[in-house]
């Protein structure tokens, strides 16, 4: 069997993430966070499950492919900070409302379960959990989901080069605030124990 270029080892991983909960899952227990400097990599969901590796990017994109595999549109959120990295999450609906997958090296920034009923509302659940090592809350802005079959042409689930394309792709499209620019302003910062909280299990 071919599905998208994937081979029979690859299906055989595919085909026991059965639930949203066990794609995610696996990346927590089975996939290691990568933390090589910016510009290193930018795995295809092919290479995370050979590599066993993936950062925010490369996980989201995993998860949006395991995702198709369920038969879920392969969507992704792009999420904007300010003095911090961005974010990315693959986003998926049940019952007509939403719910996220997401790899991180903070605890609080990863898995939602689908009970928001827009956009907006799972992406706020992040907030509070979204900080820099300095303790400020840094997420500004969020994209509308992008479906990444617009780059099924370049085999983003199976291509063996970096999909930096893909990732300079949410740069250049519109996002909307997560709040008024005057609020926008106060730098807001972290209780110390949700702070302590979202290190739990983080790569030093």
């Amino acid at each position: 069997m071919n599905w998208y270029g994937f081979q029979r080892e690859e299906l055989s991983v595919l085909k026991k993430l059965k639930t949203p909960e066990k794609i995610q899952y696996f990346l927590d227990y089975e996939v290691g966070y990568n933390k090589e400097p910016d510009g290193e990599t930018c795995r295809s969901p092919r290479r995370v499950i050979r590599d066993r590796l993936a950062h925010c990017a490369e996980g989201a994109f995993f998860a949006a492919g395991a995702l198709r595999f369920l038969g879920h549109e392969p969507l992704i959120v792009d999420l904007v900070a300010v003095r911090d990295d961005d974010h990315l999450l693959a986003v998926f609906r049940e019952h007509g409302h939403w719910g996220a997958i997401a790899k991180s090296n903070y605890a609080g920034l990863r898995y939602r379960e689908p009970v928001y009923r827009n956009v907006r509302e799972l992406v706020m659940s992040y907030y509070e959990h979204y900080y820099n090592p300095a303790g400020e809350k840094t997420l500004r802005e969020f994209s509308k989901p992008v479906n990444l079959k617009r780059f099924d042409r370049e085999n983003w689930m199976t291509t063996e080069e970096d999909l930096w394309g893909v990732c300079e792709y949410f740069c250049g499209i519109a996002h909307s605030r997560v709040m008024p620019l005057h609020i926008e302003r106060t730098r807001r910062r972290m209780d110390n124990r949700l702070y302590d909280a979202g290190l739990v299990g983080a790569v030093k």
